[in-house]
């Protein structure tokens, strides 16, 4: 049920919520208010634009207030900043031993589930190990996994880089997980629409916000190729349904290390298109 409701006092009658609807399942009445489209009423994908756009805060959808969301004017970044985080974010491989506050993760978790997907249908879901104990054995059950894979020569095929990673480590180095007090996986079903890209993204706003407040992040391929095709047995220490992909995987906490310019990169390959 859309519980579509306008407070017809606040409603300027705009239009605005009607236009902004891609699926046309808003309209308006004979006095300019707006209504739900009986027969398109099934097409909405609750992305709350409507709730979004309107600046009188009339219209309230899905039993939401209008006036529990933020309001967006004044309240955005600062380009100059907003670049400074964006260019000034590092892979850390060196984290103190100290825990994340699990309400601060939760809370990061929360904001970057507001992250969009393919046709609104949020199906990406996140698994954090949030104890810095429960991380412990995580660590011990993936390294001794991976390290009987090397000794049986049981490395998957085009895996091999894994075992040189862990041949090739220092003593009583954690290869897989660099140490990290914490570790986030990003799943979706195979079904999903998009999950590869979907998964991407909301782990790329948990990256960019945890930097936001000082925490360090590294994009964990090694971790990923351990847990979805080393040692799979690890998807159910974790709780992974078996019919999702592990998108994507990362290591996070507090750094042990401070960065203090951002670098010079030449960038991507930028291509006007001539049309």
């Amino acid at each position: 049920m859309l519980q579509f409701k306008v407070d017809t006092e606040k409603c300027i009658r705009c239009g605005e919520c009607a236009r902004d609807c891609f699926a046309g399942v808003i309209g308006e009445d004979g006095d300019g208010l707006p209504m739900v489209v009986p027969e398109r009423e099934g097409l909405c994908i609750e992305c709350q634009h409507c709730l979004a756009v309107c600046p009188a805060g009339a219209l309230s959808v899905f039993g939401l207030d209008p006036e529990a969301g933020r309001p967006l004017k004044g309240g955005m970044p600062d380009p100059g900043r907003m670049e400074t985080l964006l260019m000034g974010r590092r892979s850390v491989r060196r984290y103190k031993k100290e825990g994340v506050d699990p309400a601060l993760i939760r809370h990061l978790l929360e904001v970057a589930s507001h992250a969009p997907t393919a046709v609104n249908r949020r199906p990406v879901r996140l698994t954090v190990v949030d104890d810095p104990a429960a991380m412990d054995r995580l660590r011990r059950a993936a390294t001794d996994a991976a390290l009987k894979r090397l000794r049986d020569g049981t490395i998957p095929a085009g895996y091999e880089r894994i075992g040189d990673y862990l041949k090739n480590g220092r003593k009583d180095e954690d290869v897989i997980f660099r140490g990290a007090p914490h570790v986030l996986l990003a799943t979706a079903p195979e079904t999903a629409l998009s999950p590869m890209a979907d998964g991407h993204i909301v782990m790329s706003y948990f990256d960019l916000l945890a930097s936001s407040h000082g925490l360090g992040t590294v994009w964990d391929g090694i971790a990923r190729a351990v847990i979805s095709a080393v040692c799979p047995e690890l998807r159910d220490l974790l709780g992974i349904p078996a019919d999702h992909v592990i998108v994507c995987v990362m290591a996070f906490g507090k750094p042990a290390v401070t960065y203090h310019r951002t670098v010079q990169r030449p960038g991507c390959d930028i291509h006007s298109a001539t049309i």
